[in-house]
């Protein structure tokens, strides 16, 4: 089956950026990309010693923007627009939840962000394993 609405998780690494490419190539529907804001909290924290900077969270959205309008962008360069959002939250719990509470019929991300070293360039990532274990639609990991 064809798909109708496409989400793309971007997290700034170069995976989700070929994600993005890779679904404006191969699918001609509605495309969604997507950021996730994850919240430095109290347990995240230099052991529970920081609290938590609304710097922190600015700066983190500032990115989040830029990483969108580098989304935009591509997209216009390959004559496409797409959808953009920024949710805040753990990452593969927030994509399930926009999965859940949106018409995304397909999924496709890239298979880790970071640095691909050692055991890493075997496994994907913990938020794509996630989202390909919990996900309620297909989802395309691009490695």
């Amino acid at each position: 089956m064809t798909p109708s609405h496409v989400l793309v998780p971007l997290d700034g690494s170069p995976l989700a950026a070929d994600a993005l490419v890779y679904a404006l190539d191969v699918f001609d529907c509605r495309i969604t990309v997507l950021n996730v804001v994850t919240p430095i909290d109290v347990k995240m924290s230099e052991g529970g010693i920081l609290e938590p900077e609304m710097s922190r969270l600015e700066e983190a959205n500032e990115r989040a923007e830029r990483l969108i309008e580098r989304a935009r962008v591509r997209a216009e360069a390959a004559d496409r627009t797409v959808e953009t959002a920024i949710e805040t939250g753990d990452p593969a719990e927030t994509i399930l939840a926009y999965i859940e509470g949106s018409d995304v019929d397909q999924v496709v991300m890239g298979s880790h962000g970071g640095p691909r070293t050692g055991v890493v360039r075997r496994l994907l990532g913990t938020v794509a394993t996630t989202v390909t274990g919990e996900s309620p639609v297909p989802v395309t990991v691009v490695q």
